[in-house]
């Protein structure tokens, strides 16, 4: 009669042991496989959208057939992609973004007036990021600026 006692027991902690390892595996595989390539999909996204979000802030800075400007407009940048800081800069017909994962980094192309002569200067994420544009003997010149 003792040993019937002993089966239900023996039952019992092999199911759990099954069950605990079961999660074990499924957490592995998610955090050793799946969850950083999704991580990686979304910081490059958002490294995409932020770059393409910050060149349309800079060319909306240009005001259509001016020849005398002098105007500054503040951009709205996220303060870190995939939980690093970032720099956006300005190398004049282009705006790249430079990250620590070169997943997220990235180029893209300004689209602006003949009348812009320049486009310079650079923004770090976590501070004031500031497109002003001013009248140069040349045209206008673009420059990106932190605030305070």
């Amino acid at each position: 009669m003792a040993d019937r006692a002993v089966t239900p027991v023996v039952g019992k902690a092999l199911e759990a042991s099954i069950v605990v390892l079961f999660i074990g595996l499924v957490t592995t595989a998610l955090y050793g496989g799946l969850v950083p390539e999704y991580r990686d999909a979304v910081g490059a996204e958002v490294g995409d959208r932020t770059l393409v979000a910050a060149a349309e802030r800079v060319e909306a800075a240009v005001p259509p057939n001016a020849t005398r400007v002098e105007t500054e407009h503040e951009v709205d940048l996220p303060r870190t992609i995939r939980g690093a800081a970032y720099r956006i800069r300005a190398n004049d017909s282009t705006l790249a973004l430079d990250h620590p994962d070169p997943a997220v980094s990235g180029r893209t192309r300004l689209v602006l007036p003949s009348s812009v002569a320049s486009v310079s200067g650079a923004w770090s994420s976590g501070g004031e990021a500031i497109v002003a544009v001013r009248t140069d003997p040349e045209g206008l010149a673009i420059e990106l600026e932190e605030g305070e």
